[in-house]
């Protein structure tokens, strides 16, 4: 039989090109595996999935789908970037139209005269549950670090370090590149408690070199404190020289977020970057005292203080009137036979001098007995002014005008208090300590501060 040949040119280019143009469609078809595809098969879809190539056309360039992957992964730090400008932008569009944007979980929805701007708030709300993630340093050892006091008169320092330390903690970052701000863990009370004792000397020397250590410590080995310079990076205390932390290098300090009970702005408090906090007191496993507030028409009492005669203003308040009208009930200490919530919840105005610093925890034990505050202080920054709007629920007194106290609530009409009192049950929710926090609870109301100004702050004009 005679051989099968090619004798001619002009038939085996034809063959040769359909076979170029077969193998090709195979490769990107795959409809006759090769033998080392067919027994690796497994394996090579592994590899494929930790390096993904772009998909090609049958002649080996890239799609345009396979274009679209190429380049475009954003960084974490960019993707943050453009989610807290799109929250700036919705807040800013619910705050000009006056409008609720939706929720897909909607639940309660802030209304009425107790905010500046619900709408507004409102939203912020909605964009910080949604982006608001915090890394919290696990650098450091107990009991200076990741613990703190869990009751008493600065119980929310330890409570906020267990609850952003806490698996269940909403606000917990998986990832410190996923991270819109940063949590210092340390606890002011602590260092306090156990460094400083035998109380030899009361220089905050010390202070000032633990926690300056420990921001050395976390900004040598990672790079958001120098990326920032401190500005999306806080801390929480409700100590009384919290706030001398960063008195030793105020340049270091300039852009730290310092969440502080002792908000005073004669001594350095400054409401653009730091957060003022309620200061609470909590019983031992106890969140919230016992409610034993009377209806707003059964309060026999004009107005009620009873605490000890800490700082000025106090010494003022006693000079006036301890124990010396029964409108205008002023004592030092109560007698046992008394009751302190029960005669709070008795009262339609309690006084709430500052002490030794400006910040009390009768700003909130008055709000949860319904009970209207009177703030007697010149320096205080309240805390949550930059949504709440204080005036509508609550009634201020200059230090210098203590002798006219009972003058000036006798001015205010039945009318007026009626309306008052009504937005301090409206505002208690803010103020209600939750495990784990829950929305538009202190913690929340806290956290939204912090966040606030974390959404204020462009990051790249710090770096310029």
């Amino acid at each position: 039989m005679a051989e099968f040949t090619f004798a001619s040119p002009s038939l085996l280019y034809p063959i040769v090109l359909l076979i170029l143009i077969f193998s090709l469609i195979n490769q990107h078809f795959n409809f006759f595996p090769s033998s080392d595809q067919s027994l690796n098969h497994d394996n090579h879809t592994h590899i494929s999935q930790q390096n993904p190539q772009p998909s090609l056309s049958y002649f080996g360039i890239p799609t345009q789908n396979a274009y679209r992957n190429i380049g475009r992964k954003k960084k974490p730090f960019e993707r943050m970037q453009n989610g807290l400008a799109r929250a700036r932008a919705a807040i800013q569009q619910a705050s000009r139209s006056h409008t609720y944007m939706p929720n897909e979980e909607e639940g309660f929805v802030p209304r009425g005269s107790i905010y500046i701007n619900p709408f507004a708030f409102h939203q912020s709300h909605i964009q910080m549950e949604k982006r608001f993630r915090v890394w919290a340093y696990k650098e450091g050892e107990q009991p200076l670090f990741h613990r703190g006091p869990m009751n008493d008169i600065y119980s929310i320092e330890g409570q906020f370090i267990d609850e952003l330390e806490s698996d269940k903690s909403p606000f917990a970052a998986s990832h410190p590149d996923d991270a819109v701000a940063y949590f210092i863990p340390v606890s002011i009370v602590n260092i306090i408690r156990y460094v400083y004792r035998p109380y030899t000397d009361y220089s905050r020397k010390r202070l000032q070199n633990i926690v300056e250590d420990y921001i050395d410590l976390i900004s040598s080995r990672y790079p958001y404190w120098n990326r920032s310079n401190g500005a999306d990076h806080f801390f929480v205390s409700c100590h009384d020289w919290a706030p001398e932390v960063s008195a030793a290098h105020p340049t270091f300090y300039k852009h730290f977020i310092r969440v502080l009970c002792n908000a005073n702005s004669s001594e350095g408090f400054h409401p653009v970057k730091d957060v003022s906090m309620p200061e609470i007191y909590l019983k031992r496993r106890i969140l919230r005292p016992p409610q034993l507030s009377q209806a707003s028409n059964n309060r026999s009492i004009l107005a009620f203080f009873a605490g000890g005669p800490h700082g000025f203003v106090r010494e003022q308040l006693f000079r006036y009137w301890k124990h010396k009208d029964d409108d205008i009930q002023v004592h030092e200490y109560l007698p046992q036979t008394l009751n302190y919530t029960q005669l709070m919840g008795q009262s339609k105005f309690c006084l709430c001098p500052s002490g030794y610093e400006v910040a009390s925890p009768r700003l909130v034990e008055s709000i949860y007995s319904a009970c209207v505050p009177v703030i007697i202080s010149d320096h205080y920054v309240l805390p949550f002014s930059d949504v709440l709007d204080w005036r509508q629920f609550s009634v201020h007194i200059p230090v210098e005008k203590i002798p006219e106290i009972k003058k000036i609530l006798r001015g205010i009409s039945m009318e007026e208090y009626l309306e008052k009192q009504k937005r301090v049950v409206q505002v208690q929710r803010h103020f209600l300590m939750n495990r784990p926090a829950k929305p538009f609870d202190l913690m929340h109301m806290v956290m939204h501060s912090v966040w606030l100004r974390r959404l204020n702050i462009r990051l790249h004009e710090l770096q310029d």
